[in-house]
């Protein structure tokens, strides 16, 4: 069975974020920047427990292409993967779960 996704807060204004800072730098990069996120997403929705986890419940997997990736939860009751962050690999890589930049 198909899992939904839900963008928590943090990880829908990381994701705005990326698609302005793309789109600012060539027309159409954020869009695309946007597609991969969903091609990643909709693989996460089909098998959740494909990646490994990483931290108190925390699974992650890179966006192909971009420097990011997509920090989410399962929640199995509901059948929904929580994605909590939409994460720069520069950023410090302690802050992954913690919400901080």
């Amino acid at each position: 069975m198909t899992y939904k996704s839900e963008f928590l807060p943090r990880a829908r204004k990381e994701l705005m974020d990326a698609w302005d800072w793309y789109d600012d730098r060539w027309i159409g990069l954020g869009d695309r920047f946007m597609r991969e996120v969903e091609k990643k997403v909709q693989q996460i929705e089909k098998t959740p427990e494909r990646y490994a986890e990483r931290r108190k419940g925390f699974r992650e997997t890179k966006i192909n292409i971009f420097p990011y990736l997509i920090i989410y939860r399962i929640q199995k009751r509901k059948k929904i993967v929580a994605i909590s962050s939409i994460f720069h690999t520069s950023r410090n890589p302690k802050k992954k779960y913690t919400g901080g930049k």
